[in-house]
């Protein structure tokens, strides 16, 4: 079996990452006391092993409560840099973290503040720890869509600031995808990549009407597609990856187990799948648990962790440079263990 340690040596990217969810749990606690801001004992408190009786709903209050302690730049670039360290120690080369900027733009200033915010901190996260940051920036699906409008063109204005990427989240049952069409066409015609939310909270009809109303280049979650076999197929053909996270699927009850999370399925089906943890903050599960639970509950080996680990590099926006080169060290890390996990040399 591989070891933890040498699932923390493969070369990765981690695509699929929310700003405030990733946050340590000292950082929340110690913003929150350093703003005098009182929070449940849900969040003061060690995550719970159990969030399914939460639901949706409940999860998404607690998650605005965390938003709530960032308060200032300095809270943003303590977090980024943070959040870069933790993503080098989980061996990722890439993040492309998601960000809302108006779930922070009334205490940065304004939208565009909030924007300039991020990516500062983005880049200068970067240079301490090496680990290419780049922003997803996404619009809130529970909001009008002339709201994502702007936010789209937004985005595009900031592409050489390091925003890489056009999303949309929250909760999928509200909102119909085709209002979100205009925002999407907007942000690909500029150069970014789609990569909506989709087939976590609905079925598989989800994924098909995101995949043809938004032409997205990744689809956050999408493991409800295995539901239906022409919906993976259609994946498969237009090369769409899906953004796997474990964790968040059987916290919320999507999946009573790990054992339940399609990995499998997808793989054979032709869909890529790039494996995230959403939000560990709120799911007590980084990155690396995600592919622990591959290696646990679906029994991969080094090669088939290693196939992960690739296209999580090929559906990133890494540059080209960058890519082979991880390509490589990926292919280094594998010859180095056989499909039981053990070193190679020993």
């Amino acid at each position: 079996m591989v070891s933890d340690e040498a699932l923390a040596a493969l070369p990765k990217a981690h695509l699929h990452l929310h700003l405030t969810g990733g946050m340590r749990h000292e950082t929340l606690v110690e913003l929150a006391a350093t703003h005098g801001i009182r929070l449940p004992e849900r969040l003061t408190d060690e995550i719970a092993d159990d969030w399914r009786v939460l639901g949706w709903a409940r999860f998404q209050r607690l998650y605005d409560l965390a938003r709530g302690v960032l308060r200032t730049r300095a809270d943003i670039e303590r977090l980024i840099n943070e959040i870069a360290e933790d993503e080098k120690a989980a061996g990722s080369r890439w993040v492309e973290l998601q960000v809302t900027p108006t779930g922070y733009a009334v205490r940065l200033g304004d939208v565009v503040t909030a924007v300039e915010v991020f990516c500062a901190a983005a880049e200068a996260a970067q240079r301490r720890t090496g680990v290419g940051v780049r922003l997803v920036v996404a619009a809130n699906r529970t909001r009008p869509p002339w709201e994502a409008e702007m936010l789209a063109r937004l985005a595009a204005r900031y592409q050489d600031a390091g925003v890489v990427g056009f999303g949309l989240s929250n909760d999928e049952r509200v909102g119909r995808v085709e209002d979100f069409a205009k925002a999407f066409r907007i942000a690909r015609d500029a150069g970014l990549v789609a990569v909506p939310h989709a087939g976590e909270l609905l079925g598989a009809s989800s994924v098909r009407r995101t995949l043809e109303e938004l032409a997205p280049r990744r689809i956050g979650h999408g493991v409800r597609a295995a539901e239906d076999v022409t919906v993976m197929s259609a994946l498969a053909a237009a090369d769409v990856a899906c953004e796997v996270c474990p964790a968040s699927n059987v916290a919320l009850g999507v999946f009573e187990g790990h054992e339940e999370v399609p990995l499998r399925p997808l793989e054979e089906a032709g869909v890529p799948v790039v494996l995230a943890a959403d939000d560990p903050l709120l799911f007590g599960a980084g990155l690396l648990d995600q592919y622990a639970a591959a290696r646990d509950s679906h029994g991969y080996a080094a090669s088939e962790l290693a196939r992960l680990a690739r296209a999580s590099v090929d559906y990133s926006t890494m540059p080209d440079e960058m890519r082979a080169q991880t390509h490589t060290d990926i292919d280094s890390w594998l010859t180095l263990r056989d499909d039981s996990g053990r070193d190679g040399l020993d």
